[in-house]
């Protein structure tokens, strides 16, 4: 299906949903179904659907805005589409579909600066979205197999990525001594000079001028174990933990010294997602070859239970407030709710077919 043909039928059946729909509550928890290939506004209060919006083809994980009044949605394709999906929540239907050109198989998003992080997986690239420009307005490849996975820290000068099939971990850091721009060609070359032309230095533009300031970004590779895919930084970000599916291992980086510093085994093959609870205690793990939701002590490392959960798992979000995890429990049609106090699963929310990407909305 063309794109524009596409958008016009997603705008025409937001409208039928717009109808049918409630308000989105001011704290909101969204679940994308893939096989509805829908977006599920939920009450996290009442575990209540207060609405739901087309997602677009092959919806895999979903962000939303700073602000609360917009979502963003992967079309993945594992590698065939080029397309991020704009919801607006606040009238519950799709407000831009948004053509990514050659930056194919976004997965992985963030939101973080007012701007919409993603990865482009069959490109071996990250770039990110302004929605104020409604441009993409920054790129850098990564030269790795499968760049999947995105964090973006708070003050957006340090980004991470897992790339799958490298089996490695991307460390991207923003070197903060831009150097001059140049006009001419890299390293000063001057191109021969015009007849009739002014006279100009190097480092100088060809009106004499000197160039916008250009920003390095520095990449350091991180190998770690195969498959390696969900992960997530400490809260005090002194870490990353990887979750390794392909293994079925934990790799531990220490962000000082950017090296594994340990290797744990998880017996979690089939690996898919791990979150820190928000007090940095606990390290959840799903994973899509089992029924249990691992959860790991992150002081000691070691297993601190098993939850049984369903036949397999996929997304995993954390309340805020510490007090609920969410799981999307794929192959089951639905999203365990675990207790955090108790770690135990204590309901099961329905929000259509293959629940995968959950995000967090608040206004």
């Amino acid at each position: 299906m063309r794109y524009s043909g596409f958008l016009a039928l997603v705008l025409c059946c937001s409208v039928a949903v717009v109808q049918k729909a409630g308000e989105t509550p001011p704290t909101a928890l969204l679940v994308l179904a893939k096989s509805d290939h829908a977006l599920f506004i939920v009450n996290p209060a009442t575990l209540a659907i207060a609405g739901q919006v087309p997602s677009g083809p092959d919806p895999h994980e979903v962000i939303a805005s700073e602000d609360g009044k917009s979502a963003y949605i992967s079309n993945y394709g594992g590698g065939a589409y080029n397309t991020i999906t704009e919801v607006d929540l606040v009238n519950q239907n799709v407000s831009k579909v948004i053509d990514l050109g050659a930056l194919r198989g976004p997965h992985g998003l963030t939101f973080v600066g007012g701007k919409v992080w993603f990865t482009a997986e069959a490109a071996k690239a990250i770039g990110s979205y302004d929605p104020a420009t409604k441009t993409i307005d920054w790129v850098l490849g990564t030269g790795q197999d499968r760049t999947h996975m995105i964090y973006v820290f708070p003050d957006a000068q340090r980004i991470l990525t897992t790339n799958v099939s490298s089996a490695t971990v991307t460390l991207i850091e923003k070197d903060n001594s831009s150097r001059p721009g140049f006009g001419p060609n890299p390293g000063g070359l001057l191109p021969p000079m015009t007849p009739g032309m002014p006279n100009r230095s190097v480092g100088s533009s060809p009106g004499g001028q000197m160039g916008p300031p250009q920003t390095n970004w520095k990449e350091t590779v991180i190998p770690v174990g195969r498959g390696a895919e969900g992960f997530d930084v400490s809260p005090d970000e002194k870490e990353i933990w990887v979750a390794n599916a392909q293994d079925g291992t934990i790799s531990i980086i220490d962000m000082a010294s950017k090296k594994v510093v340990q290797t744990l085994d998880a017996n979690a093959r089939g690996a898919n997602r791990l979150k820190f609870t928000p007090d940095g205690r606990l390290v959840l793990v799903s994973t899509l070859g089992g029924p249990d939701l691992a959860i790991f002590d992150a002081a000691s490392r070691k297993e601190a239970k098993r939850v049984r959960i369903g036949r397999g798992a996929a997304g995993i979000l954390m309340q805020p407030d510490g007090l609920r995890a969410y799981v999307a429990c794929t192959p089951d049609d639905y999203v365990a709710v675990i207790d955090l106090k108790s770690l135990e699963m204590t309901g099961k929310l329905l929000a259509g077919r293959q629940p995968d990407g959950l995000a967090w909305v608040r206004k």
